[in-house]
Parts: structure tokens; C-alpha cells; sequence
């Protein structure tokens, strides 16, 4: 027995809305799609269906190691290769 379809309406970002309906097109499938394939797995695994975390390389920590090392080579010091995600102290 299928149950009845309702409409969801959601407001994101231009750009990603077309870049997202772009790259699902490439995968054979519209938004409508997607977005219940996505919380079918919601349901399903009784969470987000993947891991949500902050990306260390934009941490405020991270962005100020960047603004050190790109000011000492900007003035000729220290030009070795660096990491661009800080290293553990």
C-alpha cells in the first residue's frame, strides 16, 4: 500500500540547487529523486546517512597557520614545503 505524496517545500541556494539538479541529471535522476533516496536512508539508519563533520583545512586554527606561512614566504622566510593543514602539536 503506498502512502500519499505530499509536497516539501525548501529554500537552498540558487547555484547549488542548479549544480545538485546538474549532477543528479548525469545520474538519471531529478531532485523529487535524490531528495527521497536521501530520506529513505535517513529512516532507515536512524541518522544522516553519512558523516558530518567540519573540513580541518577552513578551521579559524588552520587559516591562521596559512596566513603565517604565506606572510613568511610573501617576505622570503622560511620557503621549505609546508603542510597546508597544520600539524598536531
Amino acid at each position: 500500500m503506498m502512502s500519499e505524496s505530499v509536497n516539501l517545500s525548501i529554500r537552498i541556494n540558487r547555484d547549488l540547487k542548479e549544480n545538485a539538479e546538474a549532477l543528479l541529471g548525469e545520474l538519471g535522476m531529478n531532485m523529487t529523486t535524490a531528495l527521497n533516496v536521501f530520506l529513505r536512508q535517513v529512516v532507515r539508519q536512524g541518522g544522516i546517512p553519512f558523516p558530518v563533520q567540519v573540513d580541518p583545512f577552513y578551521s579559524e586554527k588552520n587559516l591562521a597557520h596559512l596566513r603565517r606561512v604565506a606572510a613568511d614566504m610573501d617576505a622570503g622566510r622560511n620557503t621549505a614545503v609546508h603542510e597546508l593543514i597544520e600539524p598536531a602539536e
